[in-house]
């Protein structure tokens, strides 16, 4: 997956080679001289985090309120504690990590802090969803920065996105190219992910970005892992995994996880409650 980036660079050291998951080491990073691909007018920095090990964004659900507290969603596998087992859930669990809020720009702007992971897991999806101490009211008024807004609808085939790293300060800009029934990697399988076009080649530290919709701005997936080296199903090789028990490998090719599941599971004062109807994220 694109792991953590301590570990990508820990991979690195040994074998010589990248890795296509994604997480960062605590050093702050050289940003690269460009972007992969030039982003849509619509998509900026705005609002994403860059983590210790990861990239993220501050994010709100459709109905969330000024006043409430605000949240921060990466991947499960970016969590401060590790790599969840599978058919691990983490819920309510206290946490005091900080994450640095980018401008429009790209530049550092504050940091921001979390009082609890609300949700975390790498069982059918791969995300982590942190409470922060600071309510999205008080983020505006501090740094004149809004979040991005979690999209409730599943997007389609041959939309025009945009991979935002916080942690690397850089964009990547494609299509999505379809949807795998499953996607397995190691012990973890994720449901309905999202298969990037060739052009996204995200990289170690970019895991956790949001997938933008070059459109509406809004958030439609989060970023997590991608096929390095042509292994079958195995750590840093996801394989895609057809309803009929067809695997499939696509060497150099990178996935997203669908949050439009998300809403449905927070209620009011962005309160997680997984017994709402109409949840389906995987319960403790």
């Amino acid at each position: 997956m694109n792991k953590p980036l301590l570990a990508a660079l820990a991979t690195l050291a040994v074998t010589g080679v990248g890795v296509a998951p994604a997480a960062a080491s605590s050093a702050a990073p050289a940003a690269p001289a460009s972007s992969a691909a030039p982003a849509a007018r619509v998509v900026s920095f705005a609002g994403t985090v860059a983590l210790s090990n990861c990239s993220g964004s501050v994010v709100r659900l459709p109905a969330s309120e000024d006043d409430d507290p605000a949240l921060v969603m990466s991947n499960g596998h970016c969590l401060e504690t590790g790599f969840p087992a599978a058919g691990e859930v983490v819920v309510d669990q206290p946490s005091s990590r900080s994450f640095g809020l980018l401008n429009a720009s790209g530049t550092r702007v504050g940091t921001l802090r979390a009082s609890k992971i609300a949700y975390a897991t790498m069982t059918d999806t791969d995300v982590s969803l942190y409470q922060l101490t600071s309510t999205y009211a008080q983020i505006r008024g501090s740094y004149g920065i809004s979040p991005l807004t979690l999209n409730d609808t599943r997007p389609t085939a041959g939309t025009a996105i945009t991979v935002v790293s916080g942690y690397w300060k850089r964009t990547y800009a494609c299509n999505v190219d379809g949807f795998a029934y499953r996607l397995k990697e190691g012990e973890w399988t994720w449901k309905d992910s999202v298969r990037y076009t060739s052009a996204c080649q995200t990289i170690g530290g970019t895991s956790g970005s949001p997938v933008v919709d070059n459109a509406t701005g809004k958030v439609v997936a989060v970023n997590n892992t991608g096929n390095e080296d042509g292994g079958r199903c195995t750590d840093n090789n996801p394989c895609e995994v057809a309803e009929d028990g067809t695997v499939t490998v696509r060497e150099g090719i990178n996935y997203g996880q669908q949050i439009y599941q998300i809403p449905a599971c927070f209620g009011l004062d962005n309160k997680l409650d997984l017994s709402r109807s109409g949840c389906v994220l995987p319960k403790p």
